[in-house]
């Protein structure tokens, strides 16, 4: 029972042992009325301090463990705690106040989700009772079983103390508050106390009629009866076990079960003696905290906890027992007398696998258009309908959390099973689900993995489930996708080069080639295009389409791209200063490479001033690109800071033309000055004769590029012939392995000088 009193929010202590100490004085307020302890109350709350203490550790261990909680129960008993009512205090303390005074306080990092940490409340509350209750009943078995023994044995004692001992084994017979029955060595029931009786249903001669044998239960421990019997013989004087009972009305009883052997004078066995606690309310209760530390409140499916558990156990491998050896039809030859062995059994098909990872597409627009409220009705019904799909035996479906859900198929057909399943509950999803008044067609994308039990982990499939599911998500939706270890490694090494871009940069990983731009009329070097590279300490130099795009997911494109500027700014201006002294015969430009993503930082053209003039290098010595496809459709708000750029006199470059389908009439408003080619329309010309329609297209191109002032830059020129064929059809400049592959700015020096002679 929980204190009336609400802890004052205003007050609340802000140290983390001041809220252990307020967790631990609301909690002795509620049970010291109910102790029988001869502590003060401060002197009781000092005891308690510890067992808070415990409580709160074991809610934040990062490997959860109830264990502690049990100790919590019994060290309750032993401060004289024993009345059922301070142990329903003690639980009501603990769901209440718990999670509020150790829980955020104690997580500052925010590791553990709030779903997470009642889900544990809730199995410490089960295990601290159980430990409660365990510690009670053997205080309770001790003292009971004590004085049974003593009664019984005084029976046997001098006739003048008979009447006695009658008398006292009589009252506690009686009166025990556990069951107790008295039977002879061949199970005859030959005493049973009020209590027994009550809990069997209340008709005596019912259980005084039963042998012991024939409390047989389907739920029994496979050793309560091999215990049983070595008690008959004398073999053991005790055994204590869980097991249930029929009652008369068919319902099931569970009892703690401790069972002696009472002999005579000479030590020969002579009864047995039963004591019996009902334990089945416990047990309901314990299955009930189960079921909510193990299902989804929401849709009622299993949660991540109980969905780990059954996996592991679907990824354990098999092993096979002497039992089934046996069941099989093998024999042994030791004991079947002759060498000649039995036929040989078919191998057994190998444990497999199979699981469906379910994330629903657009989710997030239901959320956000119709409220939260109306998603978590989607997710119920989806639930329903997922539930209705895995109705086969060894197959299951749970939420993972959010619009996460999985199925898991076990058996040695799988492989076929696995496909059927995402199948059904794509088709499941596919009727639209009504939403105030609105119908919804739900999609969703599924990543498939399945195997032989015993080759991986459970946090492997879950990690290859997650990926070849947002493969099929990356693919469209609405599909599945089998898992694919080739990329699975990929997006692995993907994960691994976004996580570690931030300190690459930082330890100056990246570094820079230049490929020199070329004058098709005269060969000689007009420029250098600036690649970045980034030299990974395990996957060894990497090339910008590696990087670049993560870099761009994450934002560290804009600080890349700046160090790009600054150190590509830097390159042109020590070659200017080397072109001055003469010893050196260009190039003076640069071109750098402009990601959307920079495009649209409001610091592009402040940084790009100030990196120009901190360093010197004029602006038209510099030349930004920008993708075609970057500005498709841009509108004025993206085109102002290239704009500005080309005011000052930086040149803008519309790389990669022609690969864009964009409307050539939108050339007219685009601030460049510069068209490179895309590789594309030039690679029919590497031979002679040339393709006749790349040679119109291009002449079409420059003739286009000319009339509105445009230079025009051809990429990609790997042969001679190509070379001659852009020149003669007017290109102004061109860059590719024809001329230098990228390389180091000292590479530039032979070429320029090459160029001078």
């Amino acid at each position: 029972m929980v204190p009336a009193e609400v802890p004052d929010a205003e007050a609340e202590p802000d140290g983390l042992e001041d809220r252990l100490r307020r967790f631990v004085t609301i909690w002795s307020r509620a049970i010291f009325p109910a102790t029988a302890t001869s502590l003060t109350r401060p002197e009781f709350e000092q005891h308690l301090l510890p067992l808070a203490r415990s409580l709160r550790d074991a809610l934040h261990d990062r490997i959860f463990d109830a264990t502690p909680a049990h100790g919590v129960g019994a060290a309750l008993v032993g401060a004289h705690c024993t009345d059922p009512d301070a142990l329903a205090r003690s639980l009501g303390v603990v769901d209440a106040y718990l999670v509020l005074y150790c829980g955020e306080a104690a997580d500052p990092a925010g590791e553990l989700a709030a779903d997470e940490l009642r889900a544990r409340c809730a199995r410490l509350q089960a295990t601290f009772a159980a430990g409660f209750a365990q510690a009670l009943r053997e205080r309770t078995l001790a003292e009971q079983e004590a004085i049974a023994r003593s009664a019984l044995a005084a029976r046997g004692a001098a006739e003048d103390a008979l009447h006695a001992t009658e008398a006292r084994f009589r009252a506690v017979f009686e009166g025990a508050a556990i069951g107790i029955g008295i039977a002879d060595l061949d199970g005859r029931v030959l005493e049973v106390n009020d209590t027994l009786t009550r809990m069997f249903g209340g008709l005596e001669h019912h259980v005084r009629s039963r042998n012991v044998s024939e409390w047989v239960h389907p739920d029994d421990a496979p050793q309560v009866w091999r215990m049983y019997k070595e008690l008959i013989r004398g073999e053991r004087d005790n055994f204590r076990t869980e097991k249930p009972f029929f009652r008369n009305d068919g319902t099931v009883l569970w009892t703690n079960l401790t069972v002696s052997l009472l002999r005579d004078v000479d030590g020969v066995p002579q009864y047995q003696l039963a004591l019996l606690e009902d334990t089945t309310e416990r047990r309901l209760l314990t299955l009930r905290l189960r079921y909510e530390a193990t299902h989804d409140a929401l849709t009622g499916l299993p949660n991540r906890t109980l969905f780990f558990e059954r996996l592991e156990k679907a990824l354990a491998p098999a092993r096979e027992t002497p039992k089934d050896a046996a069941k099989d039809g093998t024999k042994d030859e030791a004991n079947s007398g002759t060498k000649e062995a039995g036929p040989v059994p078919a191998p057994r098909p190998a444990a497999r696998f199979g699981l469906c990872y379910l994330d629903l597409d657009g989710f997030k627009a239901i959320n956000d258009s119709l409220g939260h409220s109306a998603g978590d009705r989607m997710l119920v019904e989806v639930a329903d309908r997922l539930q209705s799909c895995a109705t086969a035996p060894g197959e299951m479906v749970a939420r993972l959390g959010g619009d996460e859900f999985v199925a898991l198929t076990t058996g040695p057909d799988t492989q076929r099973e696995v496909g059927e399943l995402a199948a059904r509950i794509l088709g499941a999803l596919a009727t639209p689900i009504s939403l105030d008044g609105r119908e919804f067609t739900v999609r969703g994308s599924i990543g498939i993995v399945e195997g032989k039990a015993g080759e991986s982990t459970a946090a492997e499939v879950l990690r290859s489930a997650d990926i070849t599911m947002y493969r099929a998500k990356s693919a469209g939706g609405n599909r599945f996708e089998h898992a694919d270890a080739e990329a699975d490694a990929r997006a692995i090494t993907r994960h691994g080069l976004t996580t570690s871009l931030p300190a690459a940069l930082e330890r100056g990983e990246f570094f820079i080639e230049y490929q020199p731009l070329v004058h098709l009329a005269d060969g000689t070097v007009h420029g250098a295009e600036a690649l970045v590279r980034w030299s990974h300490p395990t996957h060894g130099v990497l090339s910008p389409d590696r990087f670049i795009p993560l870099a761009e997911h994450t934002g560290l494109i804009v600080p890349l791209g700046r160090w790009v500027l600054e150190q590509s700014v830097l390159q042109a201006r020590a070659w200017q200063e080397e072109l001055a002294a003469g010893t050196f015969a260009g190039p003076v430009r640069i071109n750098v490479n402009l990601s959307p993503a920079q495009l649209h930082h409001p610091g592009l053209v402040a940084d790009t001033v100030e990196v120009l003039e901190r360093i010197g290098l004029p602006p038209g010595s510099l030349c930004l690109e920008v993708t075609e496809s970057a500005l498709i459709g841009a509108d004025e708000d993206l085109l102002k800071p290239l704009r500005q750029l080309a005011e000052m006199g930086v040149d803008i470059a519309l790389d990669d033309f022609g690969t864009g389908y964009s409307n050539l009439a939108n050339l007219r408003r685009l601030p460049v000055s510069v068209l490179k080619l895309d590789r594309s329309f030039t690679q029919g010309m590497q031979q002679h004769p040339a393709d006749p329609v790349d040679l119109k297209i291009v002449e079409g191109i420059v003739s286009l590029a000319h009339g509105l002032e445009l230079g025009v830059t051809v990429e990609g020129v790997e042969t001679g012939a190509q070379a001659e064929h852009l020149r003669r059809l007017g290109c102004d400049t061109a860059q590719g392995w024809y001329y230098a592959r990228p390389g180091p700015p000292e590479m530039l020096h032979t070429l320029s000088m090459a160029d001078a002679v």
